[in-house]
């Protein structure tokens, strides 16, 4: 093994980190440890693989009970992708923390199957950036939560496996989660691979738990953080029986998607719990994983048939408001309007605005938000008097899809005429589609700034220190 110099010229041995975990959540025979996590990793080889993999969710239970969930997460990274580091996230079921612990004593954790090398000037720097980072050592000492991930990393990358960065969060103050997703998200690049360790819920019964942890994924799925804390604090509500956390890994999941800012693609891959596994469906755990993609806005693409078929359903919509029929979300609609994006339906009456209303977000299917929209711009544009009957024939339906927001932050990557711009600040947000700059003659900095006074309210300047997003529209 590799020995260190100090700095007074003495050398001395490494800090190795033991497997403490061996032969409880795993076994601690290196062979059969290589064996047992290859199995779980074929039965997931026809999974998905993609070279640009920034974050994945994984279970931390025993092989035994969620080796094949984990395994449906590992086998979606590129084992020839080079990352240079994997920072190892997860929640503390020992100590309170009130913050979160960076392990910078460690130079390795071992495994059965080798020593894993810790990044420890990158460790040392995040304690460094903010007083919401430390090391506490009981965080790591009887922790599993990371090193049950390291054999699954170990077999998928082999002698190529980069450094860890071992960060356990024990926090359920925000304001601290938001300082830690600040800290963390200069490293949320292509460059490295978040993994976050959660289970799910804890404890319910089989049939709870199917409900309970599918309410949870979805709002996972959203990308919302604010609907994710809304989900768990609706769980712990619910009165589910023996229902302990919905996740407890909620932290680290909350400081994950602090660094989304709406520009990831988020795949659920696979849900198990302890029931489907040991048939006790008493007293459950559950199980997800999800990989988390950079969006790609330039991958998304409309056919004229699809056009065609979002116009019948926003103006079927429109018609059956007008009958009194309530807003039916069964459509037979091809893949592509099933995708999950935002979008505005404007109404024309003999070329004169009649009513405009919209979505952002990559939340429903497309084809459920033009059914909704097509409605509220018939019927709750207050600027306008709700559509009858009588004008059905001079109405003209014109649609705009909109590509994933990506956050910006400067002008310079703003381009008039072909970006919409979306502008927040606290709870006052507003947005001017593409298309507007085709109706004005404003510069760049006009466009934003009227977006940012006459529909965020934050004033002439207010879009200088506000959030701020562009997106592209696909207008028919």
């Amino acid at each position: 093994m590799m020995m260190f110099n100090s700095c007074d010229g003495q050398t001395k041995a490494p800090v190795v980190r033991p497997a403490t975990q061996a032969n409880r959540f795993y076994t601690g025979d290196a062979k059969e440890l290589g064996l047992e996590v290859d199995s779980f990793l074929a039965n997931h080889s026809g999974q998905t693989k993609y070279n640009n993999v920034r974050a994945l969710i994984v279970p931390h239970a025993g092989y035994y009970y969620s080796g094949n969930v984990a395994a449906s997460a590992y086998m979606t990274l590129d084992p020839k992708k080079e990352y240079k580091r994997i920072f190892l996230l997860g929640p503390s079921h020992h100590e309170w923390l009130d913050g979160a612990s960076v392990n910078t004593e460690a130079d390795y954790y071992a495994t059965p199957l080798g020593n894993v090398k810790v990044d420890h000037e990158t460790c040392l720097k995040l304690t460094q950036n903010d007083s919401a980072f430390f090391y506490r050592p009981e965080a790591h000492d009887r922790e599993h939560c990371l090193e049950v991930q390291l054999p699954f990393l170990q077999r998928r990358f082999g002698e190529d496996m980069p450094p860890i960065v071992p960060i356990i969060i024990s926090t359920n103050d925000y304001e601290k989660l938001k300082l830690m997703a600040e800290v963390l998200k200069p490293f949320f690049t292509d460059d490295n691979l978040f993994i976050i360790s959660s289970d799910f819920s804890h404890y319910p019964t089989y049939d709870d738990a199917y409900e309970v942890d599918a309410r949870t994924g979805k709002a996972i799925e959203t990308g919302n953080v604010e609907e994710f804390i809304a989900t768990i604090e609706k769980n712990a509500r619910s009165g589910k029986r023996n229902l302990q956390t919905s996740a407890c890994g909620q932290f680290a999941i909350i400081t994950l998607m602090l660094m989304l800012d709406n520009q990831y693609e988020i795949n659920h891959l696979l849900y198990q719990n302890s029931g489907d596994i040991s048939g006790d469906h008493s007293r459950v755990v559950g199980y997800h994983s999800f990989a988390f993609l950079p969006k790609d806005s330039t991958s998304f693409t409309l056919s004229d048939s699809d056009k065609k078929l979002l116009k019948e359903i926003a103006l079927n919509s429109i018609k059956d408001s007008l009958d009194g029929k309530p807003i039916t979300q069964s459509h037979s609609c091809p893949s592509s309007l099933q995708a999950k994006c935002g979008a505005f339906v404007s109404l024309h009456k003999k070329g004169r605005l009649r009513g405009c209303i919209g979505h952002f977000g990559e939340d429903y299917p497309l084809y459920e938000i033009v059914t909704e929209m097509a409605r509220a711009a018939a019927f709750q544009d207050p600027r306008f008097m709700p559509v009858t009957r009588d004008e059905l024939d001079d109405l003209e339906i014109e649609i705009s899809v909109l590509t994933p927001m990506r956050r910006i932050h400067s002008l310079d990557e703003f381009e008039l005429h072909r970006h919409g711009i979306y502008i927040r600040k606290g709870y006052r947000s507003g947005t001017f589609l593409p298309q507007v700059a085709d109706e004005v003659n404003w510069t760049k900095e006009e466009f934003v700034s009227h977006c940012s006074q006459d529909k965020a309210g934050l004033g002439w300047n207010g879009w200088k220190d506000a959030e701020l997003y562009v997106y592209e529209a696909i207008v028919f």
